[in-house]
């Protein structure tokens, strides 16, 4: 299967990329628990549209960890860690792909405690898709939109999230 190189960024992109989907999702459990779902040794293993989430590097994780994550059954991504703040947040950049589809792709996770209890997860998608899909992507908001809030919904499902 040949493999894509992407271009690597800094936490920046996740303010300026060209796509920008931000989900502010609100759960009824500890920082800590929702970390260990985003952070442990299976991350995000509840959501349907994504398999083989394994570290490639060694624990302690932090700046510069990697990882491989399948999503949708087609679509292997290397990630590399550009920012981690154990507990609170943590970011990645895409740096090679299966398929063609993102010139830049990375997602930021950020948990901040509600008062009274739980956690608001703000999830970020950042990217800028290939020359190939720049058009449709401005049209439709694809490549994935569609399965982004299916990410979000399996993972409000999984923490019992209304």
């Amino acid at each position: 299967m040949p493999w894509f190189a992407l271009e690597r960024f800094d936490p920046s992109f996740f303010d300026t990329a060209p796509h920008l989907h931000r989900f502010p999702i609100d759960l009824p459990v500890a920082p800590h628990s929702v970390w260990e779902g985003l952070a442990g040794p299976t991350p995000l293993s509840w959501c349907r549209g994504l398999a083989a989430g394994r570290y490639t590097s060694p624990v302690p994780h932090g700046v510069g960890t990697t990882r491989e994550v399948t999503a949708g059954r087609i679509l292997r991504l290397h990630e590399e860690f550009v920012h981690w703040d154990e507990g609170r947040r943590h970011a990645f950049c895409a740096t090679r792909a299966t398929l063609p589809l993102y010139r830049r792709f990375g997602e930021d996770y950020r948990l901040e405690p509600l008062p009274g209890g739980g956690t608001r997860l703000t999830w970020t998608f950042a990217y800028e898709p290939s020359p190939l899909l720049r058009r449709p992507a401005a049209l439709t908001g694809a490549p994935g939109a569609a399965f982004l809030r299916t990410l979000v919904a399996d993972t409000k499902r999984h923490f019992g999230a209304a």
